[in-house]
């Protein structure tokens, strides 16, 4: 059912409500809400996997690990609020002796305010209603609207389910959590055109970012959104890696390329290394690779058309060659596996070879020789990862490649593939544009928390009427930079162990 605008005005205005509430509550009111929501998550019974089986054709094992993933992170997101991680807590106290006299300065971070979340289509748990960004929105102190995703509406439910039996056990305000359907784009615009909304969180494709982002700065107050919008994520093939073992490579690829029929954001879609021998090598072996894995269902009808589309697109381009295919025929809602070619010198004059196909193909890129693998480098646009397949010896033969890929990434791997993402505050789950709107921030691990907060200083304030994490007694027990200091103790300790 699809919301009405007098109903998502309501919605809205009760999240407001809310907000003026969370944030003045104690810390640990919210961290207990975090832990609850994370606790009814893991109580939800065989009916959660059953329908995202039915509603997303994922294996009931992708499935329970997605789940284990879902209620990771809202513990680790409770534990980091917890420790202050996100607060980012200074203080400079006052010298009354300087000329002019210094003031007290105090600095933490402020909820920004209710935050819109979209649900995506490849992670129905993980990174939709109960995803990482529903999740650091609420770590952040900020309370949030979910637009379900239309491709899993009743898993969606299930879970808004779970987090509305939190907000009522733990106490939390009516509007703290809200989750809205739609089958258009109507409720989305609606969404991010409300005045009282102050952030949105996304994570699908390009245009539908894009289009988000175009629509928030056109506000009269323009607003952040942080969007994950896709990317190729190059895996670049150095000549004496190639030489080791080319046909174990080629083996690995092949289960990074197809794993989840090729539906992960960090999917590697192209394959970048010098024509020749080994590299040869390694493309036969892959061929046999390829042509063994079935084609399987992708996530929707809708999804898997886009695939058959843009598969047909980049094969049509001028100098491409298809290498190989699934051997088995692809059935309807099936993503057919495939690998095709192309000349180094072909990609350099046509940008749309560097397009993302979301699902299980790869585009080999064969370049003639290191200078034009370093012109092909610089052709890149801003991506989630770049992988380098290398051996020391080719990390310092290629420095130039090695410096060039770390300005057109968020995470460069080091003989390692991209397909998983782990939960940690060192993991960039971002990149330049356009692979996100903000390469600054990172939708996944405790550092998302950041996304939906701002610096608030306070400049001479009475202790008694600072917020908890800035005052002399650090009551909360968290890590403060105390006059470029990393402290836990009091401000009054910290300054008679200076003296």
């Amino acid at each position: 059912m699809n919301v009405s605008k007098e109903e998502l005005d309501n919605l809205v205005g009760k999240a407001q409500e809310a907000f003026l509430i969370i944030k003045n509550l104690p810390l640990a009111r919210r961290i207990a809400f975090m832990r609850t929501v994370a606790d009814e998550i893991e109580a939800l019974g065989p009916e959660l996997i059953t329908t995202g089986q039915a509603e997303s054709h994922l294996p009931e094992a992708r499935l329970l690990g997605e789940k284990g993933r879902t209620i990771f992170q809202w513990r680790s997101y409770a534990d980091a609020v917890e420790r202050g991680d996100s607060l980012d807590a200074s203080i400079d106290t006052a010298n009354a002796e300087r000329t002019p006299p210094k003031p007290d300065l105090r600095k933490t971070a402020v909820p920004l305010g209710p935050v819109a979340v979209f649900g995506a289509s490849n992670f129905p748990f993980a990174f939709s209603t109960a995803g990482g960004d529903t999740a650091s929105a609420i770590a952040a102190g900020c309370p949030v609207i979910v637009k379900a995703h239309e491709g899993h509406p009743k898993t969606s439910g299930i879970m808004a389910d779970a987090i509305s039996r939190a907000v009522v056990k733990s106490g939390m305000p009516e509007g703290t959590f809200a989750h809205v359907y739609s089958s258009g784009y109507e409720t989305g615009q609606q969404l991010v055109s409300h005045p009282l909304i102050k952030a949105v969180g996304f994570t699908g494709s390009y245009r539908g970012g894009k289009a988000l982002v175009d629509l928030a700065n056109e506000r009269a107050e323009p607003i952040p959104v942080f969007a994950e919008m896709g990317s190729v994520n190059p895996l670049f093939l150095l000549p004496n890696k190639l030489v080791t073992a080319p046909q174990e490579l080629a083996k690995q690829y092949a289960g990074s390329l197809t794993l989840g029929v090729g539906q992960f954001c960090t999917n590697p879609g192209l394959v970048i290394g010098i024509a020749g021998g080994e590299l040869d090598k390694f493309i036969e072996a892959l061929k046999e690779e390829i042509v063994k894995i079935a084609p399987a269902f992708m996530l929707n009808e809708k999804i898997a058309t886009g695939y058959a589309e843009n598969r047909e697109k980049v094969i049509g381009q001028s100098g491409v060659e298809v290498l190989a295919v699934s051997a088995t025929e692809a059935g309807h809602g099936q993503g057919l596996p495939t690998v095709a070619s192309v000349a180094g010198v072909e990609l350099l004059v046509n940008p749309a070879l560097l397009h993302e196909v979301f699902g299980p193909f790869a585009l080999i890129v064969q370049c003639k020789d290191v200078s034009e693998m370093l012109a092909v480098t610089e052709k890149l646009e801003g991506q989630l990862t770049i992988s380098l397949f290398a051996t020391n010896e080719d990390l310092e033969a290629q420095e130039e490649i090695v410096s060039l890929v770390q300005t057109k990434c968020g995470r460069i791997l080091f003989n390692n593939f991209p397909t998983g993402v782990e939960v940690a505050k060192s993991m960039h789950h971002g990149g330049p544009f356009p692979s996100s709107s903000n390469g600054a921030y990172t939708s996944v691990g405790a550092d998302a928390i950041k996304r939906f907060v701002r610096p608030l200083s306070f400049q001479n304030w009475p202790d008694a009427f600072l917020p908890d994490e800035l005052k002399n007694a650090n009551p909360l027990n968290i890590w403060r930079t105390v006059n470029n200091e990393k402290t836990k103790e009091a401000v009054g300790d910290q300054l008679s162990a200076i003296g």
